[in-house]
């Protein structure tokens, strides 16, 4: 058996003994280390309504569906000795890592830290969001498409309650022969308002990296992480010197009602041509029917339980995301995208989507706009 197969199984295993609670489960404390074991397992589905491009691929059967096993994640995590804090993460669906990393909290500070390995870049709020938490399944074009995700590298903390500043210095991913280039990573956000319910929320992110080999490509899926066709596409560029992108983000929370934002503009130095510029953003209401509040934590909102477990929490969500990659001689067309979203979390481990994305995209004068349903299941601990 290989690894990615073992990985995955022990997961499962994980999954089936764990007991129907939220807190990852505690193994032992060794060497000073208190030592717990988290777990997510997703499957997703996606049924296509193709206009022009077929976004799947129709099979023999010319079924316009794809069904998948999205992520098994395992993660090992550990408090101590003293200030420090440790991970190690795997995708056994992917074959990846995932977050691997040390942390020392700065005089026993949380919101005070050093931490080496690989994590999560700080230039996005909803990247920097959990997966397992995220308002709709798949995360906005504009987030997919800009966001330095995990890399390695090191990285500086601080803040309070209501404000922190993050900045790195990053390389590859740990997993070979996926992205690289090295780089830096910075991000503020202040919350002027931060009482319970009652939040809000301003952020910005500056991220500036080399690029593999002089190559770059920007292209994005309809908002749909099954597609295997992008209907936007700025092609290869292979006088690509640097990238920088600049974000700006915005949160507001109002009891049960949550709204957010993210806007990016990115700029591509190039050796031969003119330098490239694209943007995208996306705008997503959310509201949880049965009354639950949202928390926040370092920047980013945090999901809550539901108040009735037996019953569950219900959510539903409206999302406007939009993205353009015409610049100058470069036609790579612009899309969006209106997604309408319903989630339902069961007791502290399950969580259910279902979403309907419609499209509306065009480049170089042909015109394509597909509708896609999308569904998910989910297990975490």
């Amino acid at each position: 058996m290989n690894l990615p197969r073992l990985t995955l199984s022990l997961a499962l295993l994980a999954a089936l003994a764990a007991p129907t609670a939220h807190a990852e489960i505690a193994i032992d404390s060794i060497a000073g280390s208190d030592v717990s074991l988290e777990g997510l397992i997703q499957a997703d589905g996606n049924w296509f309504d193709n206009d022009l491009a077929d976004l799947n691929g129709i099979g023999a059967n010319g079924d316009d569906s794809e069904f998948e096993l999205r992520r098994a994640e395992i993660v090992l995590k550990g408090k101590g000795p003293g200030n420090y804090e440790w991970v190690i993460g795997y995708d056994a669906k992917a074959d990846k890592f995932l977050d691997v990393n040390v942390k020392y909290k700065l005089g026993g500070n949380s919101s005070h830290f050093v931490q080496v390995g690989q994590f999560k870049q700080p230039n996005s709020m909803e990247e920097s969001s959990s997966t397992k938490n995220n308002d709709f399944i798949s995360k906005s074009m504009a987030t997919n498409t800009y966001a330095v995700a995990r890399r390695l590298g090191v990285g500086y903390g601080f803040g309070a309650d209501n404000w922190s500043i993050n900045a790195s210095y990053f390389g590859r991913e740990l997993t070979r022969n996926l992205a690289h280039g090295s780089g830096y990573g910075l991000r503020g956000t202040w919350a002027p308002i931060n009482d319970k319910g009652n939040i809000l929320h301003f952020g910005l992110a500056y991220a500036n990296y080399d690029t593999d080999a002089d190559t770059f490509r920007v292209r994005a899926r309809p908002d749909a992480d099954l597609a295997t066709v992008r209907l936007v596409d700025a092609g290869t560029m292979t006088d690509s010197d640097r990238v920088a992108t600049t974000s700006i983000e915005g949160l507001w929370i109002h009891g049960p009602f949550k709204l957010q934002g993210e806007y990016y503009t990115s700029d591509i130095k190039r050796l031969a041509n003119s330098d490239y510029t694209s943007t995208a953003g996306y705008i997503q209401g959310l509201w949880n029917i049965t009354g639950e509040t949202w928390g926040y934590k370092g920047g980013v909102p945090t999901t809550p339980l539901p108040d009735q477990p037996g019953s569950g929490m219900w959510q539903l969500g409206l999302r406007y995301d939009t993205i353009d990659l015409n610049d100058g001689a470069v036609e790579g067309g612009k899309m969006n995208t209106l997604t309408a979203g319903v989630n339902w979390y069961w007791r502290s481990n399950f969580k259910f989507a279902l979403n309907y994305v419609k499209v509306n995209s065009e480049r170089q004068g042909l015109s394509d706009d597909p509708s896609i349903v999308e569904a998910r299941a989910q297990f975490y601990w």
